[in-house]
């Protein structure tokens, strides 16, 4: 039996201990108060204490927080793809990655309300460098992948990560949320990294051809689109030092900050779009390729294409493509006032570098619109 201790999240059995120690965080306070104003504190802990199982602590405290937190910081909310998808089966949701917590916050919002189980998601290690980050993260039933780790660390810890993986979704039935990549995608440029597919090989048996493994996952591209990044201001840093090729040090609350500000902070509109489960495609990536390698690189080429082609453009995506390129191809697609919004949000948060930073800032939201082009 493989060793999930270090990745998985708690069982049932453990969450009212879990509970009575996190209960009096300051943090879990503050979620509380934020989710239940109407309550008095007593009510809130009460409430909180009366959760038994992840699934009660997901669907009583973390639906309404999330609830409240889109009726204060987006204009509108929808989601499609959903009646693609049978309620009782599980899928492996690959998405694109703009927000630490409310990718996968919002995906269970919308599956909560058209009546299907919320999903297991992987998380990075980083994001939980607190007892209390952890036991949050592990009761809204997040899985943990190690990082900085040597290659031999990384290796092992991959496996267990896809064997925990294929347990959720072909024994266990409950499905999985991961990113297309190892951490946000800063620049809005979304791509898909081919280890994050080697990684849900490992777990094929070898006696299975890979794509009908990947078949058993349920596989599910899915694009969630943000008409205003919250974090976009906090994002530029890195992408300057990048641009200079220079190393990138997050400062230490660096994560913690990108959080709050990702929760709170204005987002507009927010769309979530699921695909059609990946069968046929994966049948068609085997008929033309014979090595598994190649079978890898077809379907990360195939899930990109799958992203950009699902990716809802707004008003900022299309601003920012015409300013970037400056031409006015989208001209139809903004109105005079969401141009002279855009273009005070731009003013605001890219003058630390002139030219350079306008330019990094334009291009974490026209690289959607440069994605969809080239389909």
């Amino acid at each position: 039996m493989t060793d999930f201790s270090q990745i998985r999240p708690f069982h049932d059995s453990e969450v009212s201990e879990i509970l009575g120690y996190i209960k009096d965080n300051p943090t879990m306070r503050q979620l509380l108060h934020f989710g239940f104003p109407k309550l008095s504190e007593e009510e809130q802990i009460k409430l909180l204490l009366s959760c038994k199982k992840i699934r009660d602590f997901q669907s009583r405290i973390m639906y309404p927080i999330i609830k409240n937190a889109i009726s204060k910081s987006v204009t509108q909310f929808s989601g499609e793809g959903f009646e693609y998808l049978n309620p009782a089966q599980a899928y492996l949701f690959i998405s694109n990655h703009r927000d630490i917590i409310l990718d996968t916050s919002f995906l269970n919002v919308l599956l909560h309300e058209n009546g299907f189980k919320m999903t297991a998601s992987a998380m990075g290690s980083n994001l939980v460098n607190t007892p209390f980050l952890l036991a949050f993260a592990k009761l809204n039933r997040n899985f943990i992948i190690h990082r900085g780790l040597s290659p031999r660390e990384t290796l092992e810890k991959s496996q267990i990560v896809s064997k925990f993986i294929g347990r959720c979704i072909i024994e266990k039935n409950r499905s999985v949320w991961i990113a297309q990549r190892e951490g946000r995608t800063k620049d809005g440029n979304d791509r898909t990294q081919q280890g994050v597919i080697k990684m849900l090989s490992i777990n094929c048996p070898k006696e299975m051809a890979l794509m009908d493994y990947f078949k058993q996952l349920h596989i599910v591209p899915m694009a969630i689109s943000y008409e205003l990044d919250p974090t976009d201001v906090l994002k530029m840093p890195a992408l300057l030092a990048q641009h200079h090729g220079v190393e990138y040090i997050k400062t230490e609350d660096e994560d913690y900050h990108n959080i709050v500000q990702g929760f709170v902070g204005q987002k507009g509109s927010v769309h979530i779009s699921l695909g059609k489960p990946l069968y046929e495609e994966l049948d068609e990536i085997a008929a033309k390729e014979e090595h598994a390698n190649k079978q890898i690189q077809a379907l990360v080429e195939l899930l990109d294409s799958k992203i950009y082609a699902q990716y809802k453009l707004f008003s900022s995506n299309y601003i920012a493509y015409d300013m970037l390129t400056g031409i006015h191809k989208f001209a139809d697609k903004y109105t005079e006032k969401e141009l002279r919004q855009f273009e005070r949000r731009l003013e605001n948060r890219s003058n630390s570098e002139g030219n350079i930073s306008r330019t990094k800032f334009l291009e974490m939201y026209a690289n959607p619109v440069i994605n969809k082009l080239k389909l």
